[in-house]
């Protein structure tokens, strides 16, 4: 049955914008690829044109199809706000550790110390377990996006539920390590842990709590809370981790899933008609840090890197979309693009892009 594009315009406005001028009538069609193929008659060679469609962060809601991933994926989301919250509210426990390190000898002070630490262990601990659970959902949602039963363009089209959960995986990983930049109490705390329970092995004393962390888990938080930005670190492994275990998916599957990402990311931003369809100015922040997230798996995962000229992102226009904010908004995001990339100070690189980054 055919209908009329304003009617389409009214119904699929939440998924959609059109491009001006499109005018054509639609063959009325639902279900789990419906709407992507409804999408593809409107836009036409979208895979030529990433960013023609509005992927819609703030309503997505899964098909039948997703449903199953999506319900695993969002056990771990739910979590991953707590998670920010207890990060937010960490306080750690530099008072009462100073207090024992000036008085060695005072054992009431080495108590309350260690009796303080302790628990701050235990949310340090919960932070890394959870990452690795991050992790498995990230490789799961690449395992449907990147799959060679669609372009990954229709991917996003006809998934945009899980699209959005992968999106909002990236936006929980930049803001864990905006928050842990910022907070020094954290591997001050757990240093202490380290050489206090070391101290008192070699005393023979025994120690309420170890078993929180035993030595092995240790190390491997230790070496979590190294790096300066410890969440995208692992989802930067998992991926390539991901690229590896599959060597029958051709590369360009995931790279393009990513370049396609940021691409619409950033045409949402810089466009105004899209960008009035955000109801909170909060969405525009998530599409920044999911643009800038994306941006970093693909320079981890793309041999090249995303700062080559041959590279599918569109680099200079998405920092100039970051420049175009606020400053504090996006200074930890450009910090991000700075820092925690792999190849922008390749002899590649453009001085352009560099100088834009300085």
């Amino acid at each position: 049955m055919e209908v009329h594009l304003d009617w389409a315009r009214e119904r699929l406005s939440p998924l959609l914008l059109l491009r001006p001028g499109t005018e054509k009538t639609l063959v009325k069609g639902f279900g789990c690829a419906g709407m992507g193929n409804l999408i593809k008659v409107l836009t036409r060679d979208i895979d030529n044109n990433a960013g023609n469609f509005f992927l819609d962060f703030e309503n997505a809601l899964p098909s039948e199809c997703e449903r199953e991933l999506w319900d695993q994926v969002n056990v771990v989301l739910k979590e991953a706000r707590d998670i920010l919250d207890d990060l937010q509210s960490y306080d750690g426990a530099g008072e009462v550790i100073r207090e024992a390190i000036q008085h060695p000898g005072d054992e009431g002070l080495q108590e309350k110390s260690w009796g303080a630490v302790v628990p701050l262990v235990g949310k340090l601990k919960k932070f890394y377990q959870f990452s690795i659970r991050l992790e498995a959902a990230l490789r799961d949602l690449l395992a449907v996006l990147t799959s060679t039963r669609h372009t990954p363009t229709q991917h996003l089209e006809r998934e945009q539920a899980l699209a959005k959960q992968f999106a909002e995986i990236l936006h929980f990983t930049l803001r864990f390590d905006e928050l842990k930049m910022t907070n020094p109490a954290i591997q001050n705390d757990f240093s202490y842990y380290r050489r206090t329970l070391s101290r008192m092995r070699i005393k023979n004393v025994p120690a309420v709590g170890e078993n929180e962390v035993n030595n092995e888990l240790a190390n491997r938080m230790s070496l979590f809370y190294a790096e300066a930005t410890p969440m995208l670190k692992t989802l930067s492994d998992a991926t390539l981790k991901f690229v590896s275990e599959n060597r029958d998916l051709p590369l360009d599957n995931t790279t393009d899933c990513l370049c396609t990402m940021a691409s619409v990311c950033k045409v949402m931003l810089e466009t105004p008609e899209y960008r009035s369809r955000f109801a909170s100015e909060e969405t525009a922040s998530f599409c920044l840090r999911v643009m800038v997230g994306v941006i970093i798996l693909y320079d981890y995962v793309n041999p090249a890197g995303a700062f080559v000229k041959s590279s599918k992102i569109d680099m200079k226009g998405c920092i100039k979309v970051l420049r175009d904010q606020p400053p504090n908004s996006v200074e930890g995001l450009l910090n991000a693009l700075r820092y925690t990339t792999k190849h922008l100070n390749d002899e590649t690189t453009s001085k352009q892009i560099k100088s834009m980054l300085q």
